[in-house]
């Protein structure tokens, strides 16, 4: 891997330690809010699926190995068992198709954009709401009155704030890929 791709997936992973940590005391139902997903969209977006999801791959290990970058300063092994874990890893497959969707070319249609938005943000609940929903029914202490539909409930209080960053970031990736794209074209000049 070139140097310049290491420093931008570093980058990236840094930018999601970041956006986890954002906003440490507002929460929803125990769950903070983050800011996450914008960076996982815009990984992908700018860096392209295969650099994008190698930056959510580092994150992720970074904050394994026990770096307090997780959401509330977290890390850990131990996070492997929280209900929220889910939504780390589809962090990567949001990366990763919205990459493939409109990362990988230098211009994308609208309908690119359009599409990457809503599939990253249906990824992202499909992937984080149903490993939460396994995480509460068999190892960490489920709430009265759990179910499925609860899991699927209490996303929706997640729901406006997420489609609102999923639009910005979107209108965000362009203009990011351009500057990336002119600042490597200078250094490789000089």
């Amino acid at each position: 891997m070139k140097t310049r791709n290491m420093v931008v997936c570093a980058l990236f992973a840094a930018l999601m330690a970041v956006g986890a940590n954002v906003s440490p005391f507002l929460m929803i139902g125990g769950v903070p809010v983050t800011l996450q997903l914008m960076f996982a969209i815009l990984a992908g977006g700018v860096l392209g699926s295969r650099l994008g999801a190698i930056s959510m791959v580092t994150y992720m290990l970074i904050g394994l190995m026990g770096a307090p970058v997780f959401a509330q300063l977290k890390g850990g092994p131990a996070q492997l068992l929280s209900p929220t874990f889910g939504f780390i890893v589809s962090f990567i497959a949001v990366a990763y198709v919205t990459g493939k969707l409109v990362g990988d070319k230098l211009q994308a249609s609208k309908t690119s954009y359009i599409l990457a938005a809503f599939l990253s943000l249906l990824l992202n609940y499909v992937i984080g709401t149903n490993f939460m929903y396994a995480a509460f029914r068999f190892w960490a202490e489920t709430p009265d009155g759990f179910s499925y539909l609860v899991a699927w409930g209490w996303m929706g209080a997640y729901l406006p704030l997420d489609v609102a960053v999923t639009v910005v970031s979107f209108s965000v990736v362009p203009k990011l890929k351009t500057a990336l794209k002119s600042t490597f074209q200078i250094e490789k000049a000089i």
